[in-house]
């Protein structure tokens, strides 16, 4: 999120594309009633007429996948109206940087693509350059090299028409969205599953990006992009690196040709010289010194050509290279798409390991109907792991607050907090390779790992925070820790500095709230330096003034020379006042200092020989590049039932990640087979995989087994009736469910033809007090490129009856 839950008040229009809030998300839907107690709009497009569309000024059903094609026509409705804000676009974004010359979009691909082997050579995508390394600037947003030009000619493609013919929302409905949206000033934009699932997910969220950007709604209260995280702590796991190309913090992940720390700078920028440095010291300590590069070559490097997301990993599994799975806290034989992918892979693992509450499916997926246990060679051991309320430490919200809990209750029988039990492994690892002189196995031996006797989540959360390495005492806030010499500071999570630095902030719990404008200040804390609102450099004119009366969020105070304000000011350096270069940028996370209308790749200054210190002094930093493009395009999902209008030849992603090695796992469906659109989503009544959830006998009263959801037109055509048994088959398996008929759903037109959604929930399994049919039998694990997220929401599905 830029922002946060209780910032949603603030806004006068919002835009839910994606996101179930009303069931998924209530504490969201708190915060917008209030705002539409004050007069907002609310405008929800959705495949289904949802609990959240019930409470919408303005609803859309759209064909699942199809968002960028709307969201580019009312990027050019913006355009060609000129309704964007032009002093926030001059001054904010990259709109005026000169594109590189050789850069192009011809047919559906952009310049430098390998059709061989399905990726894209970025260099073409990038800026013109002075001798200064510096962006070359355009005297107007006319100029045809300009980011602004590249931009609007893109889009003058989508028009509502087109939009319509491809999303099947009528092209009057589009453009009453987008006037909706444009009149509210601030609008704000929420989203979830329902738009990052998909092969084209972070271009879709980049298409959000680009219209918050023109229109000046990033950096304000009641702007920005809110991602509505589906559990108190999804933050919190991006936060720490749970994603393959992080470190805790973002940073970049060390790949295999980052032989020392100097190469690993070149590569991503000096920038993260100091936040690495701090993060090794953080991990080994006094076995991290400027001799030894500060333990760099402990950390395992990665390959650029390996992709090891979530399921890539089990088609690797199933090509035997993993011998041991740790599964903590995941049930992926119901989650992953085209379960077949999981049921071939859990058996060529000599040993799993799973944490979990309940003897989830994954867990005895050797008792899954069908298989013979006699067949099955892996040694599965159990953890029982601590539910949330028997176990204390920190959750950090979609608000990036950092709120800390106590354990209400002792786990039960031989449960265990995760912590605990990742701790008493550790220990014993470590214990087993005493006295190892092989260098593989010195990080485990060198890795500081003190958090006492019987562990404790604080200390972890000190850690986080960040010490002196020189006194051993806590760091009180971000600022000492950015003022300190180069490793003579440790932190875990850089993003987290000053969390316990005086006391530990993230247990805070004083509401008051004299702004008025939800930022709640001194509860918990919120990373970085308990600022509430991201970029809100941008909520003041050019000189420092916040530009909405209402809603102040941060100001230069002439007199005192700071930043002042009710929030931390999100700017490079406090004492910089607006005629400055540090006082100026509004995106300093941005190696430009700009909102990136345009993701081109671009690092800024020049890596060449380091000053005494290190890099320190070259202050470069590489911009994150997007795989599939510099800006978003539309493209049909991997089973989809039409061809791309707007450009037939090329009509899905072309650099996709579908899973082909495995021909006989990954089959693909035709729409003359399977005409009709599924999509899958959750219920109210079951969290994600139902791995708790269905052990609950009064969750199961309310929601008792799956189901699909039909259109009253589709049911009539084939002789369905509601609560009838149905057959929904994809090219991947086919399962039995009750049909629910319905009109939340309607058929609609794609191309000229009539086209139908059909809904199921997901939440279910074979084990559990309450089995039932996986939905993830049917979808295929085709993944988004850059994040490897897979396209739960489409694929193409057949109904009958039973």
């Amino acid at each position: 999120m830029t922002n946060s839950w209780s910032d949603l008040q603030n806004a006068e229009v919002f835009l839910i594309a994606g996101s179930n809030c009303a069931e998924n998300h209530p504490i969201a839907m708190k915060w917008i009633n209030r705002a539409k107690e004050k007069g907002a709009k609310m405008i929800v497009v959705d495949p289904r007429f949802t609990r959240t569309a019930s409470k919408a000024d303005l609803f859309a059903q759209i064909r699942p996948g199809t968002d960028i094609a709307y969201l580019g026509a009312i990027i050019n409705y913006i355009i060609e109206n000129q309704l964007f804000d032009r002093n926030y676009v001059l001054n904010y974004t990259n709109a005026l940087l000169k594109v590189a010359k050789d850069y192009r979009f011809e047919d559906g691909v952009f310049s430098g693509y390998d059709a061989k082997n399905r990726k894209y050579a970025v260099t073409s995508w990038g800026y013109q350059l002075g001798s200064d390394n510096k962006p070359l600037k355009a005297d107007s947003l006319e100029d045809p090299e300009s980011v602004f030009s590249k931009l609007k000619t893109h889009y003058s493609r989508y028009t509502f028409e087109v939009a319509e013919k491809i999303t099947g929302i009528p092209a009057a409905k589009i453009k009453e969205i987008a006037d909706t949206f444009c009149k509210g000033k601030p609008g704000t934009i929420l989203y979830a599953l329902g738009m990052t699932q998909h092969t084209t997910g972070t271009q879709g969220i980049r298409a959000y990006a680009v219209i918050q950007l023109l229109l000046g709604n990033i950096g304000k209260a009641g702007g920005g992009i809110n991602a509505l995280r589906g559990e108190p702590n999804v933050q919190g796991s991006t936060d720490m690196a749970n994603l393959v190309s992080n470190l805790p913090g973002y940073l970049p992940y060390p790949i295999n040709s980052d032989k020392t720390l100097r190469d690993y700078l070149v590569r991503s920028g000096s920038f993260y010289e100091k936040h690495i440095v701090a993060l090794l010291k953080a991990w080994f300590g006094e076995n991290a010194t400027k001799e030894n590069d500060y333990g760099f070559s402990y950390l395992p490097k990665t390959s650029p050509s390996v992709n090891a997301t979530m399921v890539k990993i089990f088609e690797m599994m199933e090509k035997g290279q993993f011998k041991l799975l740790f599964n903590v806290g995941s049930n992926s034989l119901v989650s992953i798409p085209n379960r077949k992918l999981v049921r071939t892979a859990l058996p060529k693992l000599d040993m799993m390991v799973v944490s979990d509450l309940f003897e989830i499916e994954t867990a005895q997926f050797w008792r899954e109907p069908g298989v013979n246990p006699a067949d099955i060679k892996t040694e599965v051991i159990m953890f029982p792991a601590a539910f949330v309320y028997e176990k204390a430490g920190s959750l950090t919200n979609s608000s990036r607050w950092i709120q800390w809990k106590e354990a209400a209750l002792k786990p039960l029988g031989d449960a265990k907090p995760d912590l605990e039990m990742l701790d008493s492994l550790f220990k014993r690892i470590r214990k087993l390779y005493e006295g190892s002189t092989d260098v593989k196995d010195a990080p485990i031996l060198k890795a500081r790992w003190d958090y006492g006797e019987e562990v404790s989540a604080l200390k972890v959360l000190q850690e986080l925070s960040g010490y002196d390495e020189t006194s051993g005492k806590l760091l009180p806030t971000i600022g000492d820790y950015l003022k300190a010499p180069i490793g003579s500071a440790s932190t875990g999570n850089w993003i987290y500095a000053g969390a316990t630095g005086n006391g530990n902030l993230a247990a805070r719990r004083k509401n008051d709230d004299p702004s008025g404008l939800g930022l709640f200040k001194d509860w918990s804390f919120a990373w970085p330096g308990n600022i509430r609102i991201l970029y809100n450099r941008a909520s003041c004119d050019f000189s420092g003034q916040p530009v909405d009366d209402k809603r102040k969020l941060v100001w230069w105070d002439a007199s005192a020379k700071v930043w002042a304000g009710n929030d931390g000011a999100d700017v490079a350096d406090k004492t910089k006042g607006p005629d400055t270069p540090e006082g100026r940028q509004s995106f300093r996370m941005n190696p430009e200092g700009l909102g990136r209308l345009f993701a081109a790749p671009y690092m800024s200054g020049l890596p060449a020989e380091p000053p005494a210190d290190g890099l320190t002094a070259v202050g470069v930093r590489a911009a994150g590049v997007c795989t599939d493009g510099p800006m978003p395009e539309f493209y049909e999902p991997t089973e989809s039932p039409t061809d791309n209008l707007l450009h037939p030849e090329v009509s899905k992603s072309p650099v996709a990640l579908i899973l082909s090695s495995s021909p006989e796992i990954q089959k693909m469906g035709k729409a003359n087979d399977f005409p009709h659109v599924l999509t899958t989503y959750g219920v109210v009544e079951h969290f994600c995989a139902g791995g708790i959830t269905r052990n609950i006998p009064w969750l199961n009263e309310l929601m008792p087994e799956p189901f699909a959801e039909l259109s009253k037109n589709l049911a009539q055509k084939i002789g369905i009736k509601e609560g009838d048994m149905v057959e929904v088959s994809s090219a991947r398996g086919k399962v039995t469910v009750r049909a629910l008929v319905t009109d939340r759903l309607q058929t609609y037109k794609v191309n000229g033809k009539e086209t139908e959604t059909i809904g199921m929930p997901w939440s279910w399994g074979f084990a559990s007090l309450s089995p039932g049919p996986s939905t993830n039998e049917l979808t295929i694990a085709a993944l988004d490129p850059g994040a490897g997220t897979p396209e739960y929401k489409v694929c193409l599905v057949n109904v009958r009856r039973a």
